[in-house]
């Protein structure tokens, strides 16, 4: 473990909405310390500096790494982005810790994960649903054997509310309006992975997609099945269209239920987790999860993962090479919903729509 007074050097790329989760995160992860940002919009990185009390800015990435020589580096940018971003960081030897969704396709994505490989760098993808707090205490849980220890089903229902109105999105991030694929591509793969992380691999999914908003190009709305390869099944019940009771619809994005052979896991949107075993009444569990940050802190988890592996030399849990699995079941998603079929196979990496 890297010591506070050695922490990793790190540099990042973004200056936009989200990327205040991530300087906020690093600020409080003492074996890590950011010294420069870089933004083409010289302002937003000269804002977000001040803000994080980061020493240097840029708004030329290779100028950066050439100047800083950092550990690694943070990329918050939009997907179309990433692959070249990753090539730089590639030349100059540097490991990566990079936002989703990782590239506009699956073939790009591919490609970036093997400039990677072959470059020799880490590269871990910045996926912080799995880190939240609920889901590491849920996925404890089921370890422990509290109320068994094999799933028989995985579901979950989301309901943003952020996605109705004409003019949607613009506020926050207005480009995913104009975005021809949206809930499954940057809110559904958060929880492919999600389910991937609860309960395996998956290795078949159902999908129906529709858009509810005329003024927007893809998908608000979905409802989509899948098969693990466990045996156990899943469902992920979602729109952006339609809003949640919740007080705070982002901070858990939805409700869980986990139902095992010995009872069930229920997460409520407030974070609260109850559990109750075949036979018996509910019971509140206690775990410890809290409002700062982004979701339970997620983003602070997510990059201290990322930090203690580069300092411990151990496997990422979002690596690149296991974040394409995630990314193929995305890529089946679209396609059953384009066929009206299900596609399987997925677990053995052949997956086909069935006819």
């Amino acid at each position: 473990m890297a010591e506070p007074n050695n922490p990793k050097r790190g540099v990042a790329v973004g200056a936009g909405y989200f990327s205040h989760f991530h300087y906020d995160a690093w600020n409080r992860i003492p074996a890590a310390a950011m010294v420069a940002v870089c933004d083409v919009d010289r302002e937003k990185a000269n804002s977000v500096a001040r803000e994080y009390k980061i020493a240097s800015v840029y708004n030329d990435v290779q100028a950066m790494l050439r100047a800083e020589q950092p550990d690694f580096i943070d990329i918050i940018t939009r997907p179309d982005s990433h692959l070249n971003l990753v090539r730089i960081a590639a030349e100059a030897g540097v490991d990566v810790i990079c936002q989703k969704p990782l590239a506009p396709t699956i073939d790009e994505a591919a490609e970036l994960v093997d400039v990677a490989d072959a470059a020799g760098i880490r590269l871990m993808v910045h996926e912080n649903f799995r880190f939240q707090p609920w889901y590491r205490e849920m996925s404890r849980l089921v370890e422990t054997g509290i109320v068994g220890d094999t799933i028989h089903s995985l579901s979950v229902r989301t309901r943003m509310g952020d996605g109705w109105q004409a003019d949607a999105y613009q506020a926050r991030q207005p480009y995913f309006a104009t975005m021809p694929q949206l809930l499954v591509f940057e809110t559904g793969v958060h929880f492919i992975d999600t389910f991937r992380f609860l309960g395996g691999e998956i290795e078949g999914v159902f999908a129906s997609l529709r858009r509810l908003n005329p003024n927007i190009v893809g998908e608000d709305t979905g409802i989509i099945l899948f098969e693990f390869a466990s045996g156990a099944r899943g469902l992920w019940d979602a729109s952006r269209y339609h809003e949640s009771e919740a007080e705070d619809p982002r901070y858990t994005f939805g409700e869980c239920l986990i139902e095992t052979d010995g009872g069930s896991i229920r997460l409520a949107s407030d974070g609260q987790i109850t559990t109750q075993q075949l036979g018996h009444p509910a019971q509140l569990h206690a775990y410890e999860h809290r409002r700062r940050g982004f979701a339970g802190d997620c983003v602070y988890t997510t990059q201290k993962h990322f930090i203690d592996s580069l300092c411990n030399a151990t496997p990422f849990e979002t690596s690149g090479k296991e974040y394409l699995k995630t990314l193929r079941v995305q890529a089946a998603i679209y396609q059953s919903a384009e066929t009206g079929l299900p596609v399987r196979g997925l677990a053995t990496g052949d997956g086909h729509a069935n006819h």
